[in-house]
This record gives C-alpha cells, structure tokens and sequence, in this order.
C-alpha cells in the first residue's frame, strides 16, 4: 500500500523497552511486561497476550476502590504486548513521579499508569461542600502516569509571592507543597445584583506547578464524564 496514511509518520514501531511512551498527540502506548492500570474503556488497540479486568476492589492493596476523582472506573492490564490508550481525542502526556513527591490529579484527565505508583483519593483541602465536594486523586512513589486534556495544558508557576487562581472546572492537578483555598472574586451583593463573572476559585499556595486546562468543563461534557 501507497499514500501518505502508511507513512513513517502513522506506522507505529515496536517499542524498545516497557513502560509508557507517548505515540503521538492523541495516544499513549504502553509496553506491557506484567501489570498496568488505565480507565475502562481507554484501549484502542493492543497485540501481544494480554488481558483486560475491571477492578472493583483493591488490588495487592493498592486500589481501595476502582475509581479515581469523579467516578472514573479502572482496569488492570496483565500479560505482555502492546497496547494503546486514548479518549475522545484529546491530548496526552507523560508526567513521572519521583520518590517522595505527589502529584493531585483531576480524575477526569487519568488516562493510564504504572502499578508501580500508588494513590489515594481525597477531597480537595479548603473545597467542602461550597465547592460540590472536589475530589483528586493524588499519585506518589515512582512511575509514569499518562494524562489526557482537552487543548494544550497551560503549566502555571506557583511561588509564595504568586499565588494562582484556577477556576474549579479547568484544573487538571498541582505538584506537591501547594496548599489549596477556596476564592471569592464577586461580592455577595453583586451576585445578588445578577453580576457576571466567575465567583469562585481554587486558589493554590506555595511553591511549584498548577496545570490547568485551556477551557471551562461545558455542562454536557461534565454529564459525559
């Protein structure tokens, strides 16, 4: 076959050693040699001997609940082959978490990562019931964790000078030491006047990065997720 579809640009190369890596834009390879984790329903193609297993309970102790943020299901993925992840089209990248760091992750933008990595889920500090009740998951000991984001991330510095403002539907997750807050931008009496304007954000404190997608959650999106 002729044509630029079967170009080197679009034919995928086996990979030179397990784990993931970033197959293009849209899509995350992984290299299975054993067991990974991804959101059900993330695999668009694999080769190899592999298996695919909804987790509803924990596994070695690790998933207390087969869900990370907002209710996205996972599975573990055993064997050895190849498989690729994406969803919906939207961007994908690579964030490796080192020993002793922590990285707050938005459920919603978890695509796949290493068993290897740990997390918790946890309700954002400062959010409460004002803030519909946040909930990330933060990832810790050492692996790769692949995430997907609708657009090109914005990656914000966070210093103690500069604390950032993020609105609650746009953030994709903060590295660690950063304290969270809930901010009101509008006074109460413009908001009962029926003033415009975004009324409440996260505000992040300390030191490091805050990544935020570049767009609002749109109501039918946050229905489909």
């Amino acid at each position: 076959m002729k044509g630029d579809l079967f170009s080197s640009t679009h034919v995928v190369q086996p990979a030179v050693e397990p784990g993931m890596s970033v197959e293009n834009a849209k899509c995350v390879k992984y290299a299975v040699k054993g067991e990974m984790y991804a959101r059900q329903g993330a695999m668009v193609a694999y080769r190899g001997n592999l298996k695919f297993e909804r987790k509803g309970q924990g596994v070695g102790g690790m998933l207390k609940r087969a869900v990370t943020g907002e209710g996205l299901p996972l599975m573990a993925v055993r064997g050895q082959g190849e498989a690729w992840f994406a969803h919906e089209a939207q961007n994908c990248f690579i964030v490796e978490v080192e020993p002793g760091d922590q990285f707050t992750v938005n459920g919603h933008n978890v695509l796949c990562f290493d068993a290897s990595l740990s997390y918790d889920i946890k309700t954002v500090k400062g959010s409460g019931i004002a803030g519909g009740g946040l909930f990330n998951s933060v990832f810790s000991g050492q692996g790769r964790l692949g995430l997907v984001c609708e657009g090109n991330p914005l990656v914000i510095p966070v210093s103690a000078q500069s604390p950032v403002y993020v609105d609650t539907d746009a953030v994709v997750g903060w590295t660690a030491h950063l304290q969270t807050s809930l901010h009101r931008s509008q006074s109460i009496g413009s908001m009962l006047r029926g003033g415009s304007g975004e009324a409440v954000q996260l505000m992040l404190q300390g030191e490091g990065f805050v990544v935020v997608r570049p767009s609002e959650l749109t109501p039918q999106k946050a229905q489909q997720h």
